[in-house]
């Protein structure tokens, strides 16, 4: 299978402390990769330089087969999707949202693909309008997650999403991350959920700013 990333001898360092220490992966177009790590271990740190929000200090990281920098950091975003942990709505309503990735891409807002994919997450029609500040904790996740995904990118980063969702909307996350990655998205997901990691096909572990063997 082709590779979306080639990683090789990544180090990313702040002052004298090396948070990654000589890191090299390869990931496959279509994985679902799962990273796992104790708090501190760099595993966020390594998939914010992968979704070039940071830079490594030495090392190479290559994306479809070209080294990240020369990639146009909008056009990258539009490829490499990151999905935090406590995102962040904006404007007034759902709408306001969810127009966005339409608006980026200078085109014109299709308020029947919003529905559709809010009915894909559980959420009626009605919801298009509803205001942000009325908008549950698991309720924002998925209507983040659907920003993400109207134009569904290349790869998509998922950092810890569905800590602190009740298993309602943690079952919602998990059906439609799995479709998408039926789809042929590619997606990395860190997580500290042990449900999460028993049922990962494929996993790595990152300890001290290390990828430890199984």
């Amino acid at each position: 299978m082709e590779k979306i990333f080639e990683v090789r001898n990544l180090f990313y360092q702040v002052g004298d402390t090396k948070i990654l220490k000589d890191i090299n992966l390869d990931i496959k177009k279509g994985q679902y990769l799962t990273v796992v790590g104790p708090s501190g271990s760099g595993k966020s740190t390594l998939m914010r330089i992968l979704a070039s929000m940071l830079s490594s200090t030495s090392g190479e990281v290559k994306f479809d087969g070209e080294p990240i920098e020369t990639y146009e950091p909008i056009q990258y975003r539009q490829r490499v999707s990151y999905a935090f942990q406590q995102p962040t709505l904006f404007g007034k309503t759902v709408r306001d949202n969810l127009k966005f990735p339409f608006e980026v891409r200078k085109k014109e807002f299709d308020e029947s693909k919003a529905i559709e994919y809010l009915q894909m997450v559980n959420l009626s029609a009605d919801y298009i309008d509803k205001s942000v500040n009325d908008v549950s904790g698991g309720e924002k996740q998925r209507v983040a997650l659907l920003r993400n995904l109207l134009f569904p990118p290349e790869v998509l980063i998922t950092d810890e999403v569905t800590a602190g969702l009740d298993a309602e909307n943690k079952d919602i996350v998990h059906k439609i991350l799995s479709e998408f990655n039926q789809q042929g998205l590619t997606i990395l997901r860190v997580t500290h959920d042990e449900s999460e990691i028993e049922d990962s096909v494929d996993k790595i572990k990152i300890r001290n700013g290390e990828i430890e063997d199984d």
